[in-house]
C-alpha cells in the first residue's frame, strides 16, 4: 500500500515541479546568453535584456526552492489534516505508511529541487573554455591523488550525500511536527503550527547547543594540529548524520502521536 501511496503522492506534485524545472533549465540558458550579451555588446538596449534576464533566472531560483518548500507543507496540512483527511484516515494503511510516503516524496522533491538548481547554474555560467579547464584539474587531481586517498575522498562524497538526504528528511518532520501538534487545538491550527514551528526549532537548537559544549572535551582532540584531516572529516560528518537523525527521530514520533490520538480534523 505505500506503493501505492507514493505513486499517487509523485504524481500530485510531479505536476508542479516538472513544469517549474523547465522553467529553470529554459531561463538558465537565457541568463547564458544574456551574460554573453552583457559581455560582448555595449547597446544598451541589449544590456538591459540581459539584466532582465539575470534577474528572472534568480527569481526562478528563489522561486523554485520556495515552491518545493510549500507544496511539502500544503500536501501535508491538506491530505492529512484537512477534509482529505477523512478519506485517509479510512483507507487501509497505517499511520507509519502516510507519514513515511510523505517523508520519502518531500526528501526526493527537496534533492530534484538542489540538483536542478545545481544544473541550472552550471548552465548559466558554461563556457567551453571553464569545461576544458575543468576537464584538466580533474585529469592532474586524478593523476597525482593515490587510489587509497581517492577512495576516501569519495567516501566523503558519500557520507555529504548522506547528511543531506537525512537532513532533507528531518526537515521535512519539522513542519510535520509543527502541524500535527498545531492541528490538535480547535481554533487557529495555521497560526498555532507556525508558533509551534518556531518552539520546536528554538528548543532543538538549544538542546543541541549545550549537548555540543557538554561534549567539548571529547571533541578537543579532534581540532589539535597533530592529527589527521580525513578521519576527522569522516568523524564529524557521520556524528552529524547521528544528530540530524536523532533530531528526525524525536519529529517522527511527536507527528505520530498527535496523527494517532490527538489530531482534531478541519
Amino acid at each position: 500500500m505505500l506503493g501505492k501511496l507514493l505513486k499517487h503522492e509523485f504524481r500530485a506534485t510531479a505536476r508542479i515541479m516538472g513544469p517549474l524545472y523547465l522553467v529553470l533549465i529554459a531561463l538558465s540558458i537565457c541568463a547564458n546568453l544574456s551574460i554573453r550579451i552583457l559581455d560582448s555588446s555595449p547597446a544598451a538596449a541589449l544590456t538591459v535584456l540581459g539584466a532582465i534576464l539575470l534577474a528572472a533566472f534568480g527569481l526562478a531560483v528563489t522561486g523554485t526552492v520556495i515552491v518545493a518548500v510549500a507544496l511539502m507543507v500544503n500536501r501535508f496540512r491538506t491530505n492529512l489534516m484537512g477534509d482529505e483527511g477523512y478519506i485517509m484516515f479510512t483507507l487501509p494503511v497505517s499511520v507509519d505508511q502516510l507519514v513515511v510516503s510523505k517523508i520519502i516524496v518531500s526528501t526526493v522533491w527537496f534533492i530534484a529541487t538542489a540538483a536542478a538548481v545545481l544544473v541550472s547554474a552550471l548552465i548559466t555560467a558554461f563556457r567551453i573554455e571553464y569545461v576544458e579547464k575543468a576537464v584538466e584539474m580533474i585529469s592532474e587531481l586524478i593523476r597525482i591523488t593515490p587510489g587509497l586517498q581517492a577512495l576516501k575522498g569519495a567516501a566523503v562524497i558519500v557520507e555529504v550525500l548522506v547528511l543531506a538526504v537525512t537532513a532533507c528528511a528531518s526537515f521535512s518532520l519539522l513542519f510535520y511536527a509543527a502541524m500535527s501538534i498545531g492541528h490538535s487545538f480547535s481554533n487557529h491550527k495555521k497560526l498555532l503550527s507556525v508558533v509551534f514551528f518556531f518552539v520546536i526549532q528554538f528548543v532543538m537548537q538549544t538542546a543541541g547547543s549545550l549537548v555540543i559544549l557538554a561534549s567539548g572535551t571529547l571533541f578537543k582532540p579532534w581540532f589539535s594540529g597533530d592529527i589527521e584531516i580525513i578521519p576527522s572529516v569522516h568523524r564529524a560528518l557521520w556524528l552529524a548524520v547521528l544528530y540530524v537523525l536523532i533530531r528526525g527521530a524525536i519529529y517522527y514520533i511527536v507527528t505520530r502521536i498527535m496523527l494517532k490520538k490527538h489530531l482534531n480534523l478541519e
